[in-house]
């Protein structure tokens, strides 16, 4: 059976902002129930008091929303290690039977070469290679014979280190790249490990970026 409870609380999981911004407790739950009475009334095919919203919106603040919120604030208090990497360039490259050799022959040339960055994703149809972007002449020779998709230059990385246990509470990478998007950080490409994760951004953000997550640590 639909409840006004059950409805609201279905309707704030498909607005993640929303939520968050439940949970912190900067928004008017009047005016809120006001502009959502439409949208629950539809879904129960019915009228819906508008103070039943309040309360049912009241709930989710003050339980599901923080419980949730407070786990994955102690996992960002524990964040490691934040390290940034500036002037690198992002290739993208078409899949063929020959990618693979060829990164293996980029690497044969970067073997012992120190304060370089490299790292590389593989999907369905393409691969992607950051590196910094003095080494843009020898990636271009080596991958010559490849297809470039695209190239990206002028870019910047974060990495930062996670807690082991950042892989049993949800909602870790939304908290932290929804922050980002508040401050109009546009993430380039993402690349994670089980415990750490890279961002790309133009140089012009990494400044933004790294007082955010650094900010993190003391929500």
């Amino acid at each position: 059976m639909k409840t006004i409870a059950s409805q609201v609380s279905e309707y704030i999981k498909t607005k993640p902002y929303l939520s968050t911004a439940l949970s912190q407790g900067i928004i008017n739950l009047t005016s809120l129930a006001r502009q959502i009475q439409p949208d629950i009334e539809k879904a129960l095919r019915k009228p819906a008091r508008s103070g039943a919203i309040v309360m049912a919106l009241k709930r989710i603040s003050d339980s599901e929303e923080f419980l949730s919120t407070h786990k994955i604030v102690s996992v960002l208090r524990n964040l490691g290690d934040i390290t940034v990497r500036s002037s690198l360039t992002d290739y993208c490259f078409k899949l063929s039977e020959t990618l693979l050799l060829t990164q293996a022959e980029f690497l044969t040339a970067i073997k012992g070469k120190k304060e370089i960055f490299y790292t590389s994703s593989r999907g369905v149809g393409e691969s992607n290679i950051v590196v910094s972007s003095h080494l843009t002449s020898l990636i271009e020779d080596v991958f010559k014979n490849e297809i470039c998709i695209d190239k990206i230059e002028n870019l910047s990385a974060i990495t930062v280190k996670l807690p082991t246990d950042n892989v049993k509470i949800p909602g870790i990478y939304y908290f932290i790249f929804q922050r980002l998007s508040w401050e109009g950080v546009n993430i380039n490409e993402v690349i994670s490990t089980s415990n750490e994760f890279t961002i790309l951004m133009d140089d012009d953000s990494v400044n933004v970026a790294f007082e955010v997550i650094k900010n993190l640590k003391s929500i």
